[in-house]
């Protein structure tokens, strides 16, 4: 297992994975921002080098203090041999087993390979699995060869005005992470919360504040680059807040040349539609999340 530390190497590595996509995207954007200044403080592993098979990032050990942490305890793999991965994710100082932990990965195919290694290390495993969708400007730079003109979105994916006297642009800060912790689906807990804060302290957020000031709908990102956290507050949905605020995000995202994708909930038939007006494209690979409890 090697430790790829020195900035040449993270860049090879980005460039690499990026040869690899869509299948490797969820380490591939963890990658690129760990070459935006790594706010995470993560690292990357690999089991060979330059020819690797297997990418392991994850937290560096001492970020990695409370056991029962998921949201901090958290890897992103991607894998050219499913055998080699396992035997890798197996080995002594990869990957915690001790602790409550989180796996992610575009690829579904590592479910046998998560699986065998909860039959041999003792833990509980829940797999999620939701549909990820990519902008269509960041598939025509990265994955040209994903495009098909049959099934390209309609329109130039500008949203519906909003009335923007009563709804302002603005960005979160960490007062805010209460509200956003209470509407996302993975949080309500307090772990959550210093995560959300942690992602609003280092990456760029976007909001919309309602007329008492407070944020009504907004987006945020975590360590992979992904899209996330994103809601609106119950009174203020149907409104066009998201898509706008969407609109928004794409257009700055794309001037810093951020790679815009995220994951959709499979029965989320609304937002599905809403993915495709915008022009996001559903790629064919999935999002896997498996929390991992020890026994």
């Amino acid at each position: 297992m090697f430790h790829l530390q020195s900035p040449q190497m993270l860049q090879l590595l980005e460039k690499s994975l990026k040869k690899s996509l869509p299948e490797s995207l969820k380490v591939y954007g963890t990658v690129f921002h760990m070459n935006q200044k790594n706010p995470f403080k993560l690292k990357a592993l690999v089991d060979k080098w330059p020819d690797f098979t297997t990418v392991v990032v994850r937290p560096q050990e001492q970020e990695m203090v409370d056991d029962s942490d998921h949201y901090t305890n958290t890897y992103q793999i991607y894998s050219k041999d499913p055998e080699n991965c396992q035997k890798l994710l197996g080995a002594p100082k990869v990957i915690n087993w001790k602790q409550h932990l989180q796996i992610q990965s575009s690829q579904s195919s590592l479910n046998e390979v998560i699986q065998n290694l909860a039959a041999k290390k003792s833990f509980q495993v829940k797999q999620t699995q939701c549909f990820l969708y990519m902008s269509f400007d960041t598939i025509k730079k990265l994955i040209p060869s994903l495009l098909d003109v049959r099934n390209l979105p309609p329109g130039d994916g500008n949203p519906k005005a909003i009335d923007q006297e009563m709804f302002k642009l603005s960005s979160l800060d960490v007062t805010h992470a209460a509200l956003v912790n209470e509407i996302w689906h993975f949080g309500g807990n307090e772990r959550s919360r210093r995560f959300i804060e942690r992602c609003i302290q280092n990456f760029p957020t976007f909001c919309l504040l309602g007329p008492k000031g407070t944020p009504v709908s907004w987006f945020l990102m975590d360590q992979t680059g992904e899209i996330r956290m994103a809601g609106t507050v119950p009174e203020y949905r149907g409104q066009n807040l998201s898509s706008f605020l969407s609109y928004i995000l794409f257009q700055t995202l794309k001037k810093l040349s951020f790679p815009i994708y995220a994951h959709i909930d499979k029965d989320k038939i609304v937002v599905l539609k809403k993915m495709y007006n915008l022009q996001y494209i559903r790629l064919p690979c999935d999002w896997n999340q498996w929390h991992c409890i020890p026994l």
